[in-house]
């Protein structure tokens, strides 16, 4: 899966703000699945997303995409330790994410909505009701089994 020249161009000005962001730049120091960090894997499924976007032809928005993707595990904890209230962490981090991207990025309802449903099925009430929420979806689905079953 390698993008286009333009398309590296165009996801790296969508998301130049938010990456280099020192809250975000905090998810180099969470560990998501196997040795990869929380940082490492929302920029795979950013890639992942953008990628299945272009390539499917699927008509996405490419900023609300690339955006939701980017900040889908925004939720800047360490899941792992599970006495800090995180026990639940597949069934809560998802609004947890959300509501730090709207705090810190102000982002809006449509990439808000991206966030919170990428844990379907999981969280069976979150159904992905955009293009862009099921793309990130699968592409968190594929990037998670990989890291998962791949990087330990």
């Amino acid at each position: 899966m390698k993008l286009k020249p333009e398309e590296e161009v165009r996801l790296n000005h969508i998301l130049a703000p938010i990456k280099n962001d020192e809250r975000v730049q905090d998810m180099k120091n969470y560990i998501q699945h196997g040795r990869i960090t929380t940082f490492e894997h929302v920029e795979s499924v950013t890639r992942l997303s953008y990628w299945i976007n272009k390539r499917f032809h699927l008509g996405g928005d490419d900023r609300v995409l690339s955006i939701g993707a980017f900040l889908h595990d925004y939720y800047l904890y360490d899941w792992h330790e599970t006495d800090d209230g995180h026990g639940l962490h597949g069934f809560s981090h998802s609004k947890t994410a959300k509501d730090n991207a709207v705090e810190h990025f102000g982002i809006g309802k449509h990439t808000q909505s991206v966030i919170e449903s990428h844990m379907w099925p999981l969280n069976i009430t979150k159904l992905p009701r955009s293009r862009e929420a099921w793309i990130v979806c699968v592409a968190d689905k594929c990037v998670s089994t990989k890291e998962t079953l791949l990087c330990r």
